[in-house]
């Protein structure tokens, strides 16, 4: 996956209905890494000959990897670097096999401004088939408020009365 162009919104500036995809082209060198940072060697996932016998037929990916596809567009694009996950959840609805060219997705579907808080429906497809969906929920920084000037030098600050 080329590192998208990083984007970043603050609570303020989210609305209803923005929307952000990333595509990504599953490599062997993708499930084999998840694996080895996972700790997960299924073998549905790394052999050949036991994936073959199989209902798949093949190997494929491991789900919770098609997941981390979700994070990468929530903490590069929508809502961007600073937003913090809170939860996730998932609905599997069919593989991901090495090879395929998944497309993530992810809305905006509720905002709330105690916490500055996001729900995101969120969605993964292969050739327009949907192979997982749910909802993200994240914290996401409020817009920085602004400082008061810095007084000249040899100028007193200002103070607020009391």
């Amino acid at each position: 996956m080329a590192m998208p162009v990083l984007t970043s919104y603050f609570f303020e500036d989210l609305a209803l209905g923005m929307r952000e995809t990333i595509m990504k082209t599953v490599m062997e060198s993708d499930v084999v890494g998840f694996a080895q940072v996972s700790g997960d060697d299924n073998p549905i996932h790394l052999c050949d000959v036991y994936a073959a016998k199989t209902r798949f037929g093949q190997r494929i990916a491991h789900g919770l990897y098609t997941a981390s596809l979700i994070s990468a567009v929530l903490g590069t694009r929508l809502p961007g670097p600073g937003a913090v996950y809170m939860s996730q959840t998932l609905s599997f609805k069919a593989p991901v096999k090495i090879g395929d060219v998944v497309v993530v997705s992810v809305e905006v579907v509720e905002l709330v401004e105690k916490g500055r808080r996001c729900r995101l429906h969120c969605e993964a497809s292969v050739d327009g088939q949907v192979v997982l969906d749910g909802e993200a929920t994240v914290m996401v920084p409020g817009r920085p408020k602004e400082r008061a000037p810095e007084p000249a030098p040899g100028q007193p600050a200002k103070t607020e009365a009391a």
